[in-house]
């Protein structure tokens, strides 16, 4: 059916496509049909109402409309094809002309990929961090091994320094207790942080019985951030004994028979670990640079879309965490923005950032016709198992219900984008050695030869790209979570 296109600005397109009536008939007898066999008309069978039956009782402009409702969608994918368009979002349609047995004439506004050209990625040159591992990185992992398998034993003495503790607080100001400050029976080693400030010279000294009072700034809650009466009650004191580093410690925390073993495999995961850091922020650094070769502008009703959805995602994360926005910023060890207008902006500028790398990314695969095998998709499968602490069933399950195939599939196409970018560029070390990322395993682990290389490709799980995350830092919303379980996290890969 003709068609023709229009450019409104490099990101958004105007298509004008004249339907002749011929092609809407099969749409206009599917809707005779169905409304057919909606009505119930005395002197006829359900679904053998005549037509001219129905135009009479609802309407020909009724039937008219199910019929280009049906066949819109199948038109507009033509012309899109047609005109070689890449939509960015969903078309705004406007049926502009209808006449009843001659044509239908309809537009479609859509935001669509602008035009751009890649840049050469050979010029590409990044420079990243040394993978430095000390001594002390591995004394710190041998060290959290000893205390999980650390023995606590009861003590009748005053509590000191390394002392594990199991205390009753009790908040209150005026004298009026305050339920949301109070809780029994936690367990704390003395020194290791974390707790009330001034907590851990209160306890000091004290016996088992015995009871402190001490002012501090509560951490959450209705009163966060305001002082209050902390009373701690000791209920019991513990000495933590850690186990000897020899043959017999090895053989219970790992699968080696000697220390000697044991602490070569844990340096051996330490220095893979931090290739692997390496290398995740050399892709990050590729995408940036290649993205700062480009210039197109992009669809403002994409941009608005994709900054509301990340001001909510973080709004809702913060507020399930207890936090406004100031009160985050103020925990935030690595937050650049000072005010809240400042922490906006930077998540404005996230969003934008994820918006131009995903185009980028997609524009790369596209032109290099990108396919995702079975193999592939499993992979990538797997991975999000592992991350997600699920089955691979589960996964598969998730994919099915919430049809995120096409999705996922993408991710794949973006990970062989950027895999190939980087394979372009040149990527130094802060020493000047080069290095080449196609040599590093999935566990970080280097190839030593072409066929452990080909080995480590074909393993590799597939990585997420900048098209969910900017390749900047991890968002308020992710580091917010973090701070809610306590729990240590590497910076994202946004890559």
């Amino acid at each position: 059916m003709p068609s023709t296109v229009e450019q409104l600005s490099p990101s958004r397109v105007k298509l004008t496509i004249d339907m002749p009536f011929e092609e809407l008939k099969p749409s206009l007898d599917n809707a005779y049909k169905e409304i057919a066999q909606q009505v119930q008309i005395p002197g006829f069978r359900k679904g053998k109402v005549p037509a001219a039956i129905i135009d009479q009782r609802y309407g020909r402009g009724m039937v008219l409309q199910e019929a280009i409702n049906d066949a819109l969608p199948n038109a507009y994918g033509q012309a899109v094809v047609e005109h070689k368009l890449t939509p960015l979002g969903q078309p705004e349609i406007d049926v502009t002309n209808l006449e009843d047995g001659k044509n239908v004439q309809f537009t479609a506004e859509v935001d669509v990929r602008p035009e751009f050209d890649l840049p050469d990625f050979s010029t590409i040159q990044v420079e990243v961090d040394d993978t430095e591992v000390k001594d002390s990185d591995l004394e710190e992992r041998i060290d959290m091994l000893r205390q999980r398998f650390a023995t606590n034993n009861d003590v009748e003495r005053a509590a000191k320094d390394g002392d594990v503790v199991t205390v009753d607080l009790e908040g209150s100001q005026n004298g009026e207790v305050l339920e949301d400050a109070t809780a029994e029976g936690i367990q704390y080693k003395l020194g290791s942080g974390g707790m009330l400030e001034g907590m851990d010279e209160a306890i000091i000294g004290l016996k088992a019985g015995e009871s402190k009072t001490f002012t501090s700034k509560l951490l959450g809650g209705a009163h966060r951030d305001e002082d209050a009466d902390i009373k701690v009650t000791v209920t019991k004191v513990q000495e933590q004994e850690l186990p000897e580093i020899d043959d017999e410690f090895a053989q219970m925390v790992s699968q080696f028979d000697t220390a000697e073993e044991m602490r070569a495999d844990l340096m051996e995961s330490i220095v893979r670990m931090a290739r692997l850091e390496q290398a995740s922020d050399a892709r990050d650094k590729v995408l940036e640079a290649v993205i700062a070769k480009t210039d197109f502008e992009l669809p403002q009703s994409l941009v608005e879309a994709e900054v509301n959805a990340r001001k909510q995602q973080v709004t809702q994360q913060l507020a399930a965490a207890g936090l406004s926005v100031e009160q985050y910023l103020k925990d935030a060890e690595d937050e650049t923005a000072e005010t809240e207008d400042e922490f906006w902006a930077e998540i404005e500028k996230r969003s934008m950032d994820a918006l131009r790398a995903q185009i980028v990314l997609d524009k790369m695969a596209d032109d290099n016709e990108y396919e995702v095998g079975q193999e592939e998709l499993t992979q990538m499968i797997f991975s999000k198992a592992q991350q997600n602490g699920t089955s691979p069933e589960q996964e598969i399950q998730h994919m099915q219900e919430h049809n995120h195939l096409p999705e996922w599939m993408q991710e794949v196409r973006r990970s062989k984008a950027l895999a190939e970018m980087v394979s372009g560029a040149s990527i130094s070390d802060a020493s000047g050695r080069t290095i080449d990322l196609s040599k590093l395993g999935p566990d970080g682990s280097l190839a030593e030869s072409d066929e452990d290389e080909d080995e480590a490709a074909e393993k590799a799980p597939a990585k997420k790209t900048a098209a969910k995350k900017a390749p900047a830092k991890k968002t308020a919303a992710k580091k917010t979570a973090a701070k809610k379980t306590a729990a240590a996290e590497p910076k994202a890969d946004e890559a």
